[in-house]
């Protein structure tokens, strides 16, 4: 199956990262990939959700805080040289007080979460996204778009994210390796 000097075979099963998989979006996602016949590299904080997803879709589990560098270079080891889809989902909405009474611990939680985790795991995993000429995938949110009372923290984490999956998609113009955003609403 040489093809364009490297070889490529469909027979190689593809394999497909999902963070924050250990329930709601990520969860769904990773059942969705392997039943599209992926190996699904399935990573989260909470070991006992994600083995047993793992166990049920016949994928790999992998406890991943995508905050801690360990984790994502071990969960950059597990995944290997070729990874065709990586879905960075994992994030999460704390602190949900006005401006005025904002609980900056929990904002500095979520920016370490929502905008610096996809950004490591990213990072540590391009080689192999670009080596399978693969695709990212970014799990923002529709508050990107449109603060609310309350969600100061949550609305600038997720545009910063966005800004973060923008400036990405134009530095890899000349790389084989596709850039996308879902954007759902409250879930």
């Amino acid at each position: 199956c040489a093809e364009a000097g490297r070889i490529s075979c469909m027979s190689e099963q593809r394999t497909a990262v999902v963070t924050g998989a250990s329930s709601g979006i990520g969860a769904a996602t990773a059942r969705h990939l392997a039943g599209e016949g992926f190996k699904v590299v399935c990573a989260a904080r909470r070991a006992d959700r994600i083995e047993a997803l793992a166990a049920e879709i016949g994928g790999v589990a992998v406890v991943c805080d995508v905050t801690s560098e360990a984790d994502v270079a071990a969960l950059a080891e597990a995944v290997g040289e070729r990874c065709d889809v990586l879905v960075n989902n994992a994030g999460g909405a704390f602190g949900l007080e006005p401006v005025a009474g904002a609980d900056l611990d929990a904002w500095q939680s979520m920016f370490d979460v929502n905008v610096l985790g996809p950004t490591r795991v990213t990072k540590a995993l391009l080689p192999a996204l670009v080596a399978a000429e693969g695709v990212i995938v970014f799990v923002t949110s529709t508050a990107a778009d449109l603060p609310y009372e309350g969600g100061a923290g949550y609305c600038g984490a997720k545009a910063a994210e966005r800004s973060m999956v923008g400036a990405l998609r134009l530095e890899l113009f000349d790389q084989p390796v596709r850039i996308t955003e879902i954007c759902p609403g409250m879930v």
